[in-house]
């Protein structure tokens, strides 16, 4: 069966046919020689029109279908030119294709490490159809014309109209992202009125090293950034990118000369790209305008800090740093940045031949989406219910015409991807039919393997607290807690996509955490990301997570699949989080529109509070989903479709879903596109069956016509 992308490109007539990408990577591209050219390839020109303004460091490049457009991988694409000195708008790149097969491709806007040669994609084309150079019929037919036709020129991004130029993923580089929120500056009273700009500058440490101390370095580095023309002895190859959540437009740009304004409870996020970090230090520089100053005058200098690497070993956590005041060097105040690095997923998976990072297709709307599988086990009053997320939760739900299931994925003590919702488990201490209050003990789910939580007598916190279990189908395997994300990636029908929502404790607003997790977060996403790389095959699967930072991390980390940012909104049910981003829907898509996030996933209980919300997330292209105790009734359900969200999130599938056919919407477009494969090649072959018996007949009259020519013509000397 063909995978389900190709079944939805076969619907808007993509071949189904793909190269695989080049097992070995070598050398960078842009640094190889050029190929000699094999027998039967033919030249072709490749032109295209940049509007963009690239950055230093940044180039355009190519990627394709074959050897000599790299095959897919990133490592591999080639590297156009700008077709005339001093102009970089047209960029070209003259190459010997294959003659016998049509050759797909995409452009991309890609960096190459100078020390490494390591390719690192920027920006890239999405479409889900790519562009095509199709077999040149005509021209092998020219009768030896040699008149050369001028290419027609592409244009970046832009496929008959249809835009689309997404953010990368990292490849071997890591981002430092430094967030200041929440008024994190504390200074003297004179100056803490006055608007400041902060700046951030990347300081390569390994080259200085070698010939400076720590403090010349530092005192060195100051001088120089503050500079009105700067250096670039000490800066490092690297990418500096901010935006302020308080605009509703917010997209990642770069940073001005004097930085980026912080005003009154904004949200101002820095990604920094670096290939070394471990040799990279941060120079924070705070601007001001002093109240004397004229119009057209720059701001000054008021204070500084270096962040070091070694204060960033972690992948996230929070810096308290003094600012130095600049003038005199003395302490000016204090200034609080939490920071997150995202490392890359090793080794990578991830070609360009193909990316559904933003795809979403226009019919897939009102899904409906089995929470937890067939609903929440352990709130329900009647007795009606499957234990919820397990391997029979979830096929109920597929047989009552789930589109997608939601579940939630946790890992264990080992590091093995479970399906799990709650951070807390109670174990039994004595094997018994009945439970007293001393037969059980309450764990952090993260501190058992999965062999214990598969063999000791597990019971849920509801179980526990009650001291009444809920559920006795030890013998029935389907119905086990702690089903393993591969197993239901590999026992679940394909055709009903995935909801995972990636669980992650997180701090709330009163100071408490949900729960003191010990895993790193970069290996934490990279071991749920490897088992969905791996076994996902055709079905479609949308991650999710309440931690904004977690929703970064799985975007950075690969280019498949698309995220979608969990919101808890405005609600009276939970408390509130730490980060602001989540409490509402407003700051929820300024975030998921800025990070480049398929769209959010919000509290229905926020939503029917104000309704004109939904507009908010589709007035920016964004898909919605969501969740909520509210979504477990028909009128409801019926009512939030009608408002146009994506996909409704609920229980009991089985009892309010209203589908006549109990099939899933991915089901009937499979369907539809392998009828529509299936007559285009019955197309295809009825046309090479025309050429075949045309080319046939003019055969035979080239050979009767070469025979009564022969006798007359001249012997050769």
């Amino acid at each position: 069966m063909q995978r389900w992308w190709f079944l939805e490109e076969n619907a808007e007539g993509k071949d189904p046919s793909s190269s695989t990408a080049a097992s070995q990577k070598s050398e960078a591209s842009v640094k190889k020689p050029k190929q000699s050219t094999t027998a039967g390839d033919r030249p072709y020109t490749f032109r295209v029109l940049v509007t963009y303004d690239l950055l230093k460091d940044e180039t355009i490049a190519i990627t394709g279908s074959c050897d000599a457009l790299g095959n897919w991988d990133p490592e591999q694409c080639v590297q156009l030119r700008p077709e005339n000195d001093g102009d970089s708008t047209i960029w070209r790149l003259e190459t010997e294709l294959p003659r016998d097969a049509s050759v797909k491709y995409r452009y991309l806007i890609c960096s190459v490490d100078p020390t490494s040669g390591n390719v690192h994609v920027r920006r890239f084309e999405t479409h889900l159809v790519p562009r095509q150079v199709p077999i040149d019929l005509a021209e092998e037919e020219a009768n030896g014309s040699k008149e050369k036709v001028q290419p027609k020129i592409d244009t970046l991004g832009d496929i008959d109209g249809t835009i689309k130029l997404d953010k990368g993923w990292l490849t071997t580089e890591t981002i430092m992202q430094f967030k200041f929120f929440d008024n994190p500056f504390s200074v003297k009273e004179r100056i803490k009125n006055r608007l400041l700009y902060v700046k951030i500058t990347t300081m390569n440490l390994r080259i200085n090293a070698e010939s400076q101390n720590l403090s010349s370095l530092l005192e060195e580095s100051l001088s120089n950034d503050t500079r009105e023309n700067g250096t670039e002895s000490m800066t490092t190859y690297s990418f500096t990118e901010v935006t302020s959540l308080r605009n509703p437009s917010a997209c990642y740009e770069q940073q001005s000369q004097f930085g980026c304004p912080y005003h009154k409870d904004d949200f101002l996020i820095f990604n920094v790209t670096v290939a070394e970090p471990e040799n990279v230090a941060y120079l924070v520089d705070l601007y001001t305008y002093s109240s004397k100053s004229k119009e057209d005058e720059p701001p000054y200098h008021l204070g500084y800090h270096y962040i070091l690497p070694n204060f960033l070993k972690k992948s996230e956590g929070i810096l308290e740093l003094p600012v130095t005041c600049a003038s005199k060097h003395r302490p000016l105040g204090m200034m609080r940045i939490e920071y997150l690095k995202v490392t890359p997923l090793l080794p990578s998976r991830c070609t360009l031949e193909r990316s559904y990072i933003r795809y979403w297709n226009k019919r897939w709307t009102g899904l409906d989406v089995g929470h937890r599988g067939s609903g929440t086990s352990f709130k329900a009053s009647d007795g009606n219910v499957i234990r919820e997320n397990t391997i029979a939760s979830l096929k109920k739900a597929v047989a009552h015409g789930a589109d997608m299931v939601e579940f939630d994925v946790q890992l264990s003590k080992d590091l093995v991807p479970v399906i799990y919702h709650d951070f807390d488990i109670y174990v039994s201490l004595k094997r018994k039919t009945t439970l007293e209050s001393n037969d059980m003990l309450e764990l952090p789910m993260r501190e058992l393997t999965l062999e214990q939580l598969r063999t000791l007598k597990v019971y849920h916190v509801v179980e526990g607290r009650n001291r009444e279990a809920k559920f006795f189908d030890e013998d029935l395997e389907e119905h086990q807690p702690f089903p393993q994300l591969a197993e239901a990636l590999d026992q679940i029908d394909p055709h009903c996509g995935f909801n995972i929502e990636i669980k992650w404790s997180q701090k709330l607003k009163d100071g408490r955490m949900e729960s003191d997790l010990n895993f790193d977060s970069n290996l934490y996403v990279d071991c749920i990301l490897r088992v969905v790389l791996e076994k996902a095959g055709q079905r479609r699967i949308v991650f999710s997570c309440f931690d904004a930072d977690i929703c970064t991390m799985l975007r950075l980390k690969q280019n498949l699949y698309p995220v979608m940012f969990l919101t808890l909104g405005v609600t009276s049910r939970y408390p509130s989080y730490h980060d602001p981003r989540c409490n509402s829907i407003e700051m929820a898509v300024r975030n998921a529109y800025a990070t480049e996030l398929l769209g959010i996933v919000a509290h229905t209980e926020d939503l029917l509070r104000d309704q004109t919300q939904v507009n908010l997330a589709t007035e920016r292209g964004l898909i919605i989903f969501c969740w909520g105790d509210d979504n477990n009734c028909k009128d409801t359900i019926k009512h939030l479709k009608s408002l146009g969200i994506h996909a409704i999130i609920y229980d009991k599938m089985d009892i309010y879903s209203d589908k006549a056919v109990k099939e899933s919407v991915f089901l009937v477009g499979a369907r539809e596109s392998q009828a529509a494969l299936l007559q285009q090649i019955n197309i295809e072959n009825r046309y090479e069956q025309t050429n075949q018996h045309d080319f046939l007949n003019d055969k035979d009259v080239r050979l009767s016509l070469d025979k009564s020519g022969s006798s007359n013509s001249t012997p050769s000397i």
